[in-house]
């Protein structure tokens, strides 16, 4: 009788890296679905900020809406304009007026991070396979990758939070990325993400995950905005964005994409000696 079992570990490397969109590898600052969400909240008759715009980002576009409208501060202004609570119909109304307005804008705001096709070569040079997850719908994604096509950019797959049966935090389209992508197992691959639910979703799927802290959603300012915003108040929202990240549990966290083919060698190196994200 044996009192003792044996474990199985995987301790090759990397095999793929598994990118967000907004706020990762375009659109600096994470703007197009921001603005979009301020608007439909204002057609509503209800005002909302571009911070509380950004507080669900990285989740299925009508879930985000849904989300804004269980915010405290907007329910209640909610009420004050409408004499009652924000119901299902209400959100399926603004994310109905939703759809068109982020397609009419999506080309405006595909312009990639800056270091982004860097990046891309430099994991393509150490031999991964690169994949992509969205809150975006299929339709809003057939525009942002001929927009990034045009720029350079082609994953090698990318999956919608309308293709699986629920997007971030739950793993499905990480877990999908991976079937299309044929790589296994989970342990070699990598989340990069600007957002929470991009961690989560990551943690979620058994995958290594990096936080970007300076170029999406948890910043919100684009490349211009930064040089002329005050630096202390740079400096204040970057240690809140990387606390918040490291408190999700994000492996790493780091400035933007360009920082991250240094990420895959520490992970490599972290893989070889055993060990599990």
């Amino acid at each position: 009788m044996m009192d003792f079992v044996y474990s199985r570990r995987y301790c090759g490397p990397l095999q793929g890296v598994i990118l967000d969109w907004a706020g990762t590898t375009m659109d600096y600052g994470c703007y197009a679905p921001a603005v979009v969400f301020v608007e439909v909240f204002k057609r509503a008759g209800v005002e909302i900020s571009m911070e509380e715009a950004r507080v669900p980002m990285g989740a299925h576009k009508r879930v985000h809406i849904q989300k804004i409208t269980q915010i405290e501060a907007v329910r209640r202004r909610w009420e004050a304009a409408h004499g009652r609570p924000p119901t299902e119909e209400d959100v399926d109304a603004m994310f109905a007026q939703f759809v068109p307005l982020q397609l009419d804008c999506l080309a405006r705001y595909a312009d990639l991070i800056p270091g982004t096709l860097e990046a891309l070569e430099a994991f393509r040079a150490r031999g991964l396979k690169i994949g992509s997850t969205t809150g975006y719908t299929s339709e809003m994604m057939d525009i942002l990758q001929r927009e990034a096509a045009a720029r350079g950019y082609v994953p090698d797959a990318t999956v919608c939070a309308t293709e699986v049966p629920a997007g971030r935090p739950e793993p499905w389209m990480c877990l999908e990325n991976a079937k299309r992508l044929r790589i296994f197992p989970m342990e070699a691959i990598v989340k990069i993400g600007d957002t929470l639910p991009d961690i989560e979703e990551g943690l979620n799927a058994g995958m290594w995950t990096v936080g970007l802290a300076m170029t999406g959603n948890e910043m919100g300012l684009n490349k211009a905005e930064i040089p002329a915003t005050d630096p202390a108040l740079i400096a204040q929202r970057r240690d809140r964005a990387c606390a918040r990240m490291a408190q999700t549990g994000a492996h790493y966290v780091v400035d933007s994409i360009s920082d991250c083919p240094a990420i895959i060698d520490a992970i490599n190196a972290r893989l070889a000696r055993g060990e599990r994200p």
